[in-house]
Formats: structure tokens, C-alpha cells, sequence
């Protein structure tokens, strides 16, 4: 019990943070399974299910309040589905210590990127032609299934950077991620049964822990379109650029194994 009242928290705290600058769920919740011994793979796929129900309630709530922009929408998450199921499939065969040094360089450079524009003042513009995210997609996606959590700091980041307004870069980007989240699933659950993911049989362990995810996720999703909606411009783009760059020192320290 005590372990999934910890979770709720963990899931609460990630899912508010996540629900409102579009980032740092899955980041913060599988870092916290594998501070507890699980497996990156099995962190992924937990992460992963418990994201299918919070995304779905975070998603509601941005289209609700109109934070999304459909037209960067459909190439966002079709693109995103692909690089999530690919990066699922292939996750056992892939060291994820291999990118992550790459990733927390681009994490912190985005991050001191955004506080630049937030600091001058930058007014947003919208990102046309629409399909010229299909990329970024396919990567973030990529990125999300393999480490657990990655879709939020790679896309939003770069779109915010890219000038983008922030309150539609986290609406349209966490309601994208929904699709991703059951992509991704779906494929680890196809991997399961087929016999191809491995590591598969600790996965019934840790349901308590993910069932305090979804749980916590589950009671802070509904807040995060009104959040993002009422939240003035210019401190959601501060907002977002330091928490790139506590996500890549948070990462940067795993790395070095300091925590």
C-alpha cells in the first residue's frame, strides 16, 4: 500500500507539471521505477500504460479549452505513431545511455534558447506549412518509447523554440501524445505476446506502482487545459525553458550516476 500511495504522488506531481508546460511525465515517473531496480524496458511499458488513461484525461481537457492547433496536429501525431511503434518494437536490442548524452545537450541548449526569447520579449508565430513537423515527430516519438519519456521535451521544446505560441504547443503536443501512448502500448503488448520483449516477465511486479500513476495522473489531468489557458504567454515560455534545463541537469546527473 505504502508503494502505491507513493506513486499517486509521483504521478500527481508529474502529471500537474506535464498537463500544464507539456512535458516531464514520463521523464520523472520512469526515472523514479528505475531508482527502484526496474528495468528500463519494463519502466517504459509501465509508464506507457498508465500514460494511455492520464494523456486521455490531459487531452479532453486542452481540446476543451481549445488549446490545440488541429493543423499541426495530424502530421504531429501520425508522424509520432510511426517513431513510437518503431522505437518500441526495437527497444530491447537499444541502449538508451547511447543517445541520452545527446539528448541532455539539446534538452539544455533548447532550454537557454527559450529563456532568450522569453527575456527579449519574442512575440510567437505560428509553425507553416504544418507538415514540416512530420519529422520532429518521428523522432520524438522514437525517443518516447525507448526512454520512457521523451515525446514532451523533444517536441514541445523545439516548437516553442521555433516560436511557436506555448499554450498551443502544450495543448496540441499532449493531445498528440495520446495516440502515441496507445501506439506504443499496443506494440508492447504485441512484443509481449509474440515472444520478442524479453524482459517482459517482471512487468506484473511493479503493477501496484503503476496503478498509483495512473491514479495520481488521473486527478491532476483535468486541471492542466484550464492551467495552460489562464497562465500568461510570456511565463509559460519561462516556464518551459527552465524546465528544460532542470530535466537536463536532472539527467545530466543520472548520467554521471550522482543520483
Amino acid at each position: 500500500m505504502e508503494t502505491f500511495f507513493l506513486f499517486l504522488l509521483v504521478g500527481l506531481l508529474a502529471q500537474a507539471v506535464d498537463g500544464a508546460l507539456g512535458m516531464a511525465y514520463g521523464v520523472i515517473s520512469s526515472s523514479v521505477l528505475m531508482a527502484f531496480g526496474v528495468p528500463p524496458a519494463v519502466a517504459s511499458a509501465s509508464v506507457h500504460g498508465a500514460e494511455v488513461f492520464t494523456t486521455a484525461a490531459s487531452a479532453g481537457s486542452h481540446v476543451w479549452h481549445k488549446n490545440v492547433d488541429w493543423q499541426l496536429f495530424v502530421p504531429l501525431a501520425i508522424a509520432g505513431v510511426i517513431g513510437g511503434v518503431a522505437g518500441a518494437y526495437l527497444l530491447s536490442g537499444i541502449t538508451g545511455s547511447v543517445i541520452k548524452p545527446f539528448v541532455v545537450a539539446y534538452l539544455a541548449l533548447m532550454g537557454v534558447y527559450i529563456l532568450f526569447r522569453a527575456v527579449r520579449g519574442v512575440k510567437p508565430k505560428a509553425i507553416r506549412p504544418a507538415w514540416i513537423l512530420a519529422p520532429l515527430g518521428l523522432v520524438g516519438g522514437f525517443f518516447d518509447a525507448i526512454g520512457g519519456g521523451g515525446w514532451g521535451p523533444t517536441v514541445s521544446s523545439t516548437m516553442v523554440g521555433a516560436g511557436e505560441e506555448p499554450r498551443k504547443v502544450i495543448g496540441t503536443v499532449n493531445t498528440a501524445e495520446f495516440f502515441l501512448t496507445v501506439a506504443i502500448s499496443a506494440t508492447f503488448v504485441w512484443a509481449l505476446v509474440t515472444g520478442h520483449w524479453r524482459e517482459a516477465e517482471g512487468l506484473q511486479d511493479h503493477l501496484t506502482a503503476v496503478a498509483g500513476l495512473i491514479v495520481g495522473g488521473l486527478m491532476a489531468a483535468p486541471f492542466a487545459g484550464l492551467i495552460t489557458k489562464r497562465v500568461p504567454h510570456r511565463v509559460l515560455t519561462y516556464a518551459v525553458g527552465v524546465l528544460l534545463l532542470i530535466l537536463a541537469l536532472f539527467q545530466g546527473l543520472q548520467l554521471a550516476k550522482v543520483i
